[in-house]
């Protein structure tokens, strides 16, 4: 049976989600930044095209922007995941099998569709993402996950093939001469570091990897790039990853919005994070036996004290009670503040993480078993009103309710699909 994989990512997806509820975007320079507006991490293609880099801080940019009217917006991480969610929806209906890669791509399992023409079924995809969604995808279809990405790599970057690729398509001859014509570094999973030890070996392109000797690749760079160069050569290696096996490690932390001198904002931010934190832990169904906290102060500030430390609290049982893992986080936190720094981010981060269902309660088990059953219905009935009723509708008081520290967003747009009072409004 012919196997097949197609890999489909949203073009400059944060901007092209900006830009789906403000036209006025189309055609002119946008970036959004990071948290704290400080550096951008997405550029539309026309701020590419001015040789800004990613990763460039805001700052640096003002007087570009200026003379080329750069538009920049926060990150509206609220809007990117919901229309992530429509996109990754529709898609779900052009194979029976999915592999969502990340919050702007997924592969497809074309495997057996022998009778479909792979180049006209990745423009209906397309059609239909941007009739539903209004964004813009490109499709690159191969025999391996590795290929597809690459299909997908050149029907973003070479017009002619109207944003779908399918590598299949090509003569044997002709899919030598592509391969040639591309850098090695754009090669899933080859990053700088060894593209540039595979361009000392005279590796310089695709097909040089591709025609590279297996084994002296495995015992030089290990079994990774044995295993991409087989999947270049058409021997599918990575299979589809339908369910995405659970976190081992969940981290929440920011920098704040400005520094931090008063340990009462501290307890507010690490509160906020940990609550944060506890509900993913829950989504998964996994309970953690420790939470580590973390305080940093200002390194650029050279000029000023500096303080960076953290401490791993465990905790009695492993749990996903918020509350639990609160106490536990402000008990880290009194242990680690020193007074007279000004502090410019803090964090926490739930280790030793283990499945919920295979969790069981012993003898001695502190607390009691129904007192762990009364707040494990309290944290099902925290959970079920904040999906209904929206994020944040119920809170711990300690979240604190201006929360000073809380991050710069001078640029951010509505969320317009999750929040009724950031509806759009239209009048006639």
């Amino acid at each position: 049976m012919t196997q097949n994989f197609a890999l489909i990512d949203c073009n400059n997806f944060y901007v092209s989600c900006e830009r789906v509820f403000d036209p006025s975007l189309e055609g002119r320079p946008v970036v959004v930044l990071s948290n704290n507006d400080g550096c951008c991490v997405a550029r539309s293609n026309e701020v590419k095209a001015l040789g800004v880099k990613m990763g460039a801080p805001w700052f640096q940019l003002q007087e570009l922007a200026e003379r080329h009217g750069i538009i920049a917006r926060s990150s509206n991480y609220t809007l990117y995941a919901d229309m992530s969610n429509r996109v990754m929806g529709i898609l779900a209906g052009f194979s029976p099998r999915q592999e969502i890669y990340s919050i702007d791509e997924c592969f497809l399992d074309l495997t057996g569709f022998t009778q479909v023409d792979l180049t006209g079924y990745g423009q209906t995809i397309r059609a239909k993402i941007s009739r539903w969604v209004g964004l813009p995808v490109c499709v690159g279809i191969g025999p391996t996950k590795t290929l597809a990405k690459l299909a997908n790599h050149v029907a973003k970057k070479r017009p002619q093939y109207d944003g779908v690729f399918d590598y299949g398509s090509l003569a044997t001859s002709e899919q030598s001469a592509l391969l040639e014509s591309i850098d090695v570094s754009e090669v899933w999973g080859v990053g700088g570091r060894i593209a540039a030890r595979l361009n000392r070996r005279g590796i310089t392109h695709v097909l040089a990897l591709r025609e590279a000797d297996p084994k002296i690749l495995r015992r030089e760079f290990g079994v990774t790039l044995e295993r991409t160069l087989r999947e270049l050569r058409g021997e599918s290696c990575l299979a589809l990853e339908e369910v995405n096996p659970p976190k081992q490690q969940i981290m929440c932390s920011r920098s704040f919005g400005k520094l931090v001198l008063r340990v009462e904002e501290l307890r507010e931010a690490v509160i906020t994070y940990t609550a944060r934190a506890a509900e993913k832990l829950r989504l998964q169904q996994s309970v953690a036996g420790a939470i580590h906290v973390f305080l940093n102060t200002n390194r650029f500030k050279t000029d000023e004290p500096q303080y960076q430390a953290g401490l791993t609290v465990p905790l009695l049982s492993p749990t996903s009670d918020t509350l639990a893992l609160v106490k536990a986080a402000l008990f880290g936190l009194e242990q680690l503040y020193r007074p007279g720094y000004r502090y410019q981010k803090a964090g926490i981060m739930l280790l030793e993480l283990d499945s919920a269902r295979s969790r069981q309660l012993q003898l001695f088990d502190e607390p009691e078993i129904e007192a762990v059953e009364r707040r494990k219905r309290l944290m099902q009935t925290l959970d079920a009103v904040n999906q209904r009723m929206g994020k944040y509708t119920l809170r711990l008081a300690g979240e604190g309710l201006q929360q000073r520290w809380k991050l710069k967003a001078d640029y951010k747009s509505p969320c317009y699909t999750t929040r009724w009072d950031e509806l759009p409004v239209v009048s006639a």
